[in-house]
């Protein structure tokens, strides 16, 4: 992972983690959201992101956000070097298969 993408990704963590820490589990899982779509391609950051999605999924007590991300988890570990669909957000609310538009202020991190 290139510096300029290490420190966006680096920096969607540590807003999420804070705002995990703080309970405002929308705001961190906002920020998990844009750390997936910097991450994905990277087994460490796009397990990692998938994780972080499971802690927020188990504290909202959605049963349906644990599950998905659980098999998530495997899926990165195993396809993110092989393939990934960029720009997917990695939330259960959309098809893990699906690429997805990248937001233009995630685009130049992208970039190295």
């Amino acid at each position: 992972m290139h510096q300029k993408l290490k420190n966006a990704f680096d920096s969607e963590m540590q807003q999420a983690i804070a705002q995990y820490q703080q309970h405002k589990l929308e705001d961190a899982f906002n920020h998990l959201e844009r750390a997936h779509i910097l991450g994905q391609s990277y087994t460490l950051a796009h397990t990692r992101t998938h994780w972080w999605m499971l802690k927020v999924g188990w504290q909202r007590r959605s049963p349906k956000q644990v599950f998905g991300q659980c098999s998530r988890i495997v899926a990165s570990v195993i396809f993110s070097k092989i393939w990934v669909p960029l720009g997917n957000t990695g939330g259960t609310n959309v098809n893990p298969l699906k690429p997805m538009p990248i937001p233009k202020d995630l685009q130049n991190s992208l970039k190295p």
